[in-house]
């Protein structure tokens, strides 16, 4: 585990504070895992589970339809 002294502004020390009350964290350490737990799930490119990449080789060999008019054959006209 790696230990860093921060320092944060008044408007993020609320922030984190209002985190931890809000998901029941014990200190300011758990929320800002929490914060950069969301931001690595929302922003960062995720790991593709085994099954997703087998579910996808599946569904590559499986034939395909062609459709000339994508708007009218999907109804979106």
């Amino acid at each position: 585990m790696v230990q860093a002294i921060i320092k944060l502004k008044e408007r993020e020390n609320r922030i984190l504070n209002i985190i931890k009350g809000k998901f029941g964290l014990k200190n300011k350490s758990e929320a800002i895992s929490f914060v950069i737990q969301q931001y690595e799930q929302e922003f960062l490119e995720p790991e593709l589970k085994p099954e997703f990449i087998e579910k996808m080789k599946k569904r590559k060999k499986e034939s395909t339809v062609k459709v000339n008019d994508f708007k009218k054959h999907f109804g979106l006209e």
